[in-house]
């Protein structure tokens, strides 16, 4: 019998207020709230949203970098029964123009500026072709003509009294879409998964396996529009009395200047941040209270990042998700093996079941062997928003969910994420895992990061290029890394070719785009077809 009992988003601030009122719940810069004041703004805000024409299952894009104003709507726009929908803040004027309007956005709420990123420019470059956006409200001086600024919102909300919220409150379920979260914007045009209130449930139960409590404090610099940054620190500081220390870009030197400052006791992130971490800690230590982290692990690329993390930073679990299933329906945890939290994803939560199975013949896998990972969850998304062939492309009739993710299951029940399926190489007939070579490369003196994509070969079909980042003020000589490898790997896992770079291109989650990579080894490299 299932006793979970639905949580609604738009309550969560609230509840929170009742339970640790006058602890601090939020930090930005030299402002801070408690939860009382973190939730008496959140009913501001939606006060503002009602006042301002937003009805029950309207979509409210929110285009946005890490800002209070960010979290005030994540739990003022579900509470009067609309739907957020997050939008990239690496978009440029063409993926905004297409995922407004294909989301039906009715109010736009974004910062006119961020750095040198003109946001309120991109707007009134694509502005007439959103023949649904009804109302805009902007974050900073620079207005679009007819948008509303911040303070307008909330000076609107005064003639909306505390009954009405409750009214457009109460008509809410759990059941309700209340988020639309797009997929990472790798390609033209993403798609948007929806998700009801049940993701709840999932930061909670992980909030609890990691014994999260009201004296532990977040750092929350991962990108609020995606999943990782909206739940591991906005969700689960509201859920368990914590702080969270916002942060409106990463820089891991000013993150762990805050950490000491404020006793930040969890970081989050991917092996690129970790790395970051790592380097800056080497370069000026510090008085940190970091007691663990989550650090996705399972692709061997990551795990010599992983183990040194352990070593001089902090435990992490690792984790797997997607936006089509929520933030990490597979996680680890603090009492595993370092091998098993460094090498591997974890274990699948309560009310989650995986399988994995060849991707040609749909038969599951033995143990150890690699195939395309599949998920049936209460996690899994409604769909995608007004994509029925592509949902029913992702969804099969049974339920579960093809994630297009290479992994093994391992003897001892933990998952291994290896990879896009996408990414594994066919060279000659033999299966190679980029992830491998790229971990082997990542050991080495003076390397920061590694990718290693496909190249056509006429011969082969395909072979691996690799591209290295060096680390600071680092010399690498590709001929020399090669020749590291040659010894220790088939001759068919050899990069053809490596280039050292000055940087990668990245998505704002920090995964490396390597659809950008593949196209620049032609460009690199030559294209070996046209010859």
């Amino acid at each position: 019998m299932n006793t979970y009992q639905p949580r609604l988003m738009g309550e969560l601030p609230a509840e929170a207020a009742r339970l640790w009122g006058s602890r601090e719940a939020l930090v930005f810069g030299d402002r801070r709230w408690t939860h009382t004041e973190f939730a008496d703004e959140v009913n501001r805000v939606a006060k503002g949203l009602v006042a301002i024409g937003v009805e029950a299952g309207d979509k409210v894009g929110i285009w946005m970098t890490n800002r209070p104003e960010w979290l005030f709507l994540m739990y003022a726009i579900p509470a009067v029964g609309a739907i957020t929908v997050p939008l990239n803040t690496r978009y440029r004027s063409e993926d905004v123009q297409y995922t407004v309007d294909q989301s039906d956005t009715s109010t736009l709420i974004f910062n006119d500026r961020s750095g040198p990123i003109d946001y309120s420019a991109m707007v009134r470059e694509v502005r007439d072709n959103w023949p649904k956006v009804h109302r805009m409200v902007v974050v900073g001086p620079d207005r679009p003509d007819g948008a509303l600024g911040w303070d307008d919102l909330l000076e609107a909300g005064a003639s909306v009294d505390d009954e009405q919220i409750r009214t457009r409150s109460a008509a809410v379920s759990a059941e309700d879409p209340m988020i639309i979260i797009y997929t990472s914007g790798t390609t033209s045009l993403p798609k948007g998964a929806v998700h009801n209130h049940s993701v709840i449930r999932n930061v909670a139960e992980r909030a609890q396996m990691h014994g999260v409590t009201i004296t532990d404090v977040h750092a929350g610099y991962l990108p609020l529009f995606h999943a990782f940054g909206y739940t591991e620190v906005a969700l689960f500081t509201v859920l368990t009395g914590g702080k969270a220390v916002l942060f409106e870009t990463f820089d891991a030197e000013a993150i762990l200047d805050a950490a000491e400052v404020e006793g930040i006791t969890f970081l989050h992130g991917f092996d690129t941040h970790w790395g970051d971490f790592l380097r800056a800690a080497k370069t000026r230590p510090r008085d940190l209270k970091v007691r663990m982290g989550t650090l996705a692990a399972g692709q061997e690329s990551s795990t010599p990042i992983a183990r040194r993390v352990q070593q001089e930073l902090c435990p992490t679990v690792s984790g797997w998700g997607m936006s089509e299933v929520w933030t990490a329906c597979v996680v680890g945890h603090v009492t595993n093996t370092i091998e098993q939290r460094t090498a591997a994803s974890g274990y699948p939560m309560l009310g989650v079941e995986l399988k994995v199975v060849d991707p040609e013949s749909g038969e599951e896998q033995p143990v150890d062997i690699p195939g395309e990972l599949l998920c049936r969850s209460y996690t899994t998304m409604l769909g995608y928003y007004e994509k029925p062939e592509a949902t029913a492309e992702t969804i099969d009739a049974e339920g579960w969910l093809h994630s297009g993710d290479l992994a093994r299951m391992r003897a001892d029940g933990h998952v291994v994420f290896m990879g896009r399926l996408k990414d594994m190489l066919k060279v000659g007939g033999e299966n190679v895992a980029p992830a491998e070579m790229e971990g082997r490369l990542r050991e080495l003196p003076g390397v920061n990061d590694v990718a290693i994509v496909g190249y056509p070969d006429p011969r082969l079909g395909e072979v691996p290029v690799a591209y290295v980042l060096p680390e600071a003020g680092a010399v690498l000589d590709p001929d020399q890394l090669l020749e590291h490898l040659r010894s220790k790997v088939a001759s068919f896992k050899m990069p053809r070719h490596m280039k050292v770079v000055d940087a990668l291109p990245m998505t704002p989650t920090g995964k490396i785009r390597k659809v950008e990579l593949r196209a620049q080894a032609l460009v690199d490299f030559g294209d070996p077809t046209r010859s």
